[in-house]
């Protein structure tokens, strides 16, 4: 049965026009036939086309867009120059630019391609090292990638491939204005693909500026969630919510689960319960170094640990496929978080079953929820409660050109901690937590007058609970 389906799937690859080389690594990699989105995109960005594609993450849309670019450069010899970058990725999190880059060197598996990945929350010296003889391939997020900019390490005008990816989620993180400066360095003539699971008034205006008659591909799939998820709700009070987490955890069935809430604070609040109630977890968000992130990573991924507590931003980028349950510690306030939350749960196939917390500030975040997929959640426990002012959304939202002065949730700390990367490159990388206290004290969006009655904020210690 082998013999006879490989030279199919191997001939779906192979009908883009991808050199050899690439081929084989993706037989090598187990790649088989080519995904709905590959299919869709490889061929029209082989043909040199911008592209404009709506896409979920777990789609495969890094092969997608970053085959064709590989395509063109394994074709292309010729020495390289100090600095230089021929094609440019740039992702919104850390955790998406690594995913990406391991994709890339996966790809690029005996070929002359060299690549590499620039993020926060590490040394800057090591990433300096690995410019220096120039790369084909520069995976980046913005903020590390300006600091570069800054210190005169890394050339751009050389790119002749720009892709963004999880655009959508970089306008969330108030990231649109870096953008911006980082195109305004980049030829004018190159290929540029922008990839996006929404797309927003302001994703839209920034595809005209960016892309010169694109294709346009919409693979998003329908408003509503997969059908292979259980789904239901506990209507309970906030204080009893810790309780009823370590309960549910005694079910052997949930053997790798993701428990998500909408702050910082809450997350390790709910990490250390849960290892004074002998569970072991782990905790990722924006105030974690990326060595800790990705170590709690690899502790979850290996079985280490059978909770990985996690805000919806840091969580961005995750690719595990066999999550057993999610858990929303506290729904998100807005509900496509919701949709992208429980996806990481029944992948590849899999039965997967999203558990959801509902306390009594938050029934209108329920309601959006519902109106969204339009289906009810199973009750599991407890009746809804009286409705009591909901927690406050996100400031992030709404404000996409401000990048992210105001204070707000976690959309807004994540972005100011790889932006505030810049400022503490030249004594290695600060960790996230640290750079996010600095850039609280950004001056107000222009043309704004700073309000009244607010105190200015020198300090992230100021406004951050102590832990």
């Amino acid at each position: 049965m082998t013999d006879v389906q490989n030279p199919a799937q191997e001939a779906g690859f192979a009908s883009f026009g991808l050199p050899q080389i690439l081929l084989k690594a993706l037989v090598d990699a187990g790649y088989q036939t080519p995904t709905p989105i590959q299919n869709a995109a490889i061929p029209e960005l082989m043909k040199g086309r911008d592209m404009l594609a709506l896409a979920q993450t777990g789609t495969g849309k890094t092969a997608a867009f970053t085959l064709p670019v590989m395509a063109v450069l394994s074709r292309a010899h010729g020495t390289r120059q100090p600095r230089s970058v021929r094609a440019l990725i740039l992702a919104p999190t850390r955790e998406l630019a690594i995913q990406i880059h391991d994709n890339v060197r996966t790809y690029a598996k005996g070929s002359h391609i060299r690549s590499t990945v620039i993020v926060g929350g590490v040394s800057i010296n090591n990433q300096i090292k690995e410019l220096s003889g120039g790369v084909d391939i520069l995976v980046a997020t913005p903020g590390r990638l300006l600091d570069h900019l800054s210190q005169k390490t890394v050339r751009i005008d050389t790119v002749s491939h720009l892709v963004l990816d999880e655009a959508d989620r970089m306008l969330d993180m108030g990231f649109i204005r870096d953008i911006k400066k980082i195109v305004a360095m980049l030829p004018a003539k190159r290929h540029s693909m922008l990839f996006s699971a929404t797309m927003p008034g302001e994703i839209e205006e920034l595809g005209r500026v960016l892309l010169h008659q694109p294709a346009r591909i919409d693979l998003s799939p329908p408003k509503r969630t997969a059908e292979n998820i259980e789904q239901v709700v506990h209507f309970v009070s906030a204080a009893d919510k810790r309780p009823l987490l370590v309960n549910l955890l005694k079910d052997s069935a949930m053997s790798r689960v993701i428990v998500f809430t909408r702050t910082k604070h809450v997350a390790n609040r709910i990490a250390e319960f849960l290892g004074k109630n002998r569970i072991e977890s782990e905790a990722i968000h924006g105030n974690k170094s990326q060595n800790a992130r990705q170590r709690a990573l690899s502790r979850f991924k290996a079985g280490e640990v059978r909770v990985l507590v996690a805000t919806d931003i840091a969580a961005r980028g995750i690719d595990i496929d066999d999550v057993t349950h999610v858990v929303n510690f506290d729904l998100p306030n807005e509900a496509e978080s919701y949709v992208h939350r429980i996806g990481r749960t029944a992948r590849a196939g899999n039965a997967g079953k999203a558990i959801s917390f509902c306390d009594a500030t938050e029934n209108e975040y329920l309601r959006d929820i519902e109106r969204l997929t339009k289906m009810k959640l199973t009750v599991a426990g407890g009746e809804m409660l009286p409705s009591e002012p909901k927690a406050p959304r996100d400031y992030a939202k709404k404000r996409p050109f401000h990048g992210g002065r105001k204070p707000g949730g976690e959309g807004r700390g994540e972005s100011r901690s790889d932006a505030g990367e810049r400022k503490h490159s030249h004594r290695g990388g600060k960790p996230a937590g640290k750079s996010e206290a600095r850039g609280a004290q950004g001056k107000p969006a222009q043309g704004k007058p700073q309000r009244s009655g607010r105190p200015q904020q020198r300090s992230g210690a100021q406004r951050r609970p102590a832990n």
